[in-house]
């Protein structure tokens, strides 16, 4: 439904945006994902993502926060590291490798035709969670310019990418730069003087298109969309 198109999730504190953005993220049949995190540990974004359905298998992580806690952690084929969320080249370079990695598999798994046009790569989903830490480590200048070639390889492999940013966090100008690279936005809002707290989300720019306020739920590790 979102081919070739990145997301920006902006969401306010403790409105359980991750869990937003990894039913997003999370592989449909004949998918691969791949979540970059910067706010939790590599195990917590897979065990996010198999909840969802995603099997291991389709699933990578670059983790930039367990690292500088246990140095001597080595890649897998499926978990790389990064020492911090300052390591944007090192993030960079990870992220295509592992696509490189799922694009080999994904022709062995389903070989192309004798007289093909050309191998395709798989449909790949991307997360990063989330820009606000990047942000928090690097100038606006620079975040820009990495999340420009993130958003420019995601587009070239014709998949999903969801990022997210608190949006009470950063100034207008922050907002609307980070904004300038995405195709649509899924903004969340909050009532915390509900009780149960209210919380809600909208897409805007999807079809040309703002959809109506669309509520969801948090209650005990599982986030439910109302129908």
């Amino acid at each position: 439904m979102w081919a070739a198109t990145n997301v920006l999730l902006l969401a306010p504190p403790l409105s359980y945006a991750e869990l937003l953005a990894y039913r997003v993220a999370s592989p449909r049949a004949g998918e691969w994902t791949v979540a970059i995190s910067t706010d939790e540990r590599a195990s917590d974004a897979v065990d996010a993502l198999r909840r969802y359905g995603a099997a291991r298998n389709r699933v990578g992580i670059i983790d930039a926060v367990t690292k500088s806690s246990v140095p001597t952690l080595r890649d897998t084929a499926r978990a790389k590291f990064v020492t911090s969320p300052l390591g944007l080249t090192s993030m960079g370079i990870k992220l295509s490798r592992m696509v490189e990695d799922m694009w080999k598999k994904g022709v062995m798994a389903d070989p192309p035709g004798p007289m093909p046009p050309g191998p395709m790569p798989p449909p790949i989903r991307l997360s990063l969670h989330s820009v606000s830490t990047l942000l928090m480590y690097a100038q606006l200048e620079v975040t820009y310019k990495f999340l420009h070639v993130i958003t420019n390889r995601v587009k070239k492999l014709e998949g999903i990418g969801i990022y997210t940013l608190n949006s009470q966090s950063f100034d207008r100008r922050t907002v609307a730069t980070i904004k300038q690279l995405m195709n649509t936005v899924i903004e969340v809002r909050t009532d915390d003087g509900s009780d149960p707290v209210e919380r809600e989300f909208r897409i805007i720019g999807i079809h040309g298109r703002t959809t109506p306020w669309i509520r969801y739920f948090y209650d005990d590790g599982t986030l439910t969309i109302e129908e």
